[in-house]
């Protein structure tokens, strides 16, 4: 029979970074989520599956951890016009619901 403990993972975050809040709290931009799993929009766009987001961008001067998809698209999808960035970060805000609630259950 299959253990059903939970899986346990080192993440590196910047210790700047804000202690992750509970699951249906604000989101306080902290990283947890994408440091330990990519989400939806990394899995279909940047085909990853594990591991930290490699789309996880650290903002020294807010102290905070944002979505690249959502600050420079293009960075990622160099196939993506410029015209279409704008529809595209409103369209990933959605699929990941930025700044809404924490819905990581990752354990720090």
């Amino acid at each position: 029979m299959p253990s059903l403990k939970p899986e346990r993972r080192l993440i590196w975050l910047q210790p700047e970074a804000a202690t992750k809040p509970q699951p249906g709290q604000a989101c306080n931009a902290c990283g947890v989520c994408c440091a330990s799993e990519p989400c939806p929009v990394a899995r279909v766009f940047l085909w990853q599956f594990r591991g930290a987001c490699q789309a996880l961008v650290w903002s020294a001067a807010k102290r905070q951890y944002r979505c690249g998809m959502l600050l420079e698209p293009s960075n990622y999808l160099r196939f993506l016009p410029r015209v279409a960035q704008r529809p595209f970060r409103f369209l990933v805000a959605r699929w990941v619901a930025a700044d809404t609630a924490c819905d990581s259950d990752a354990q720090v």
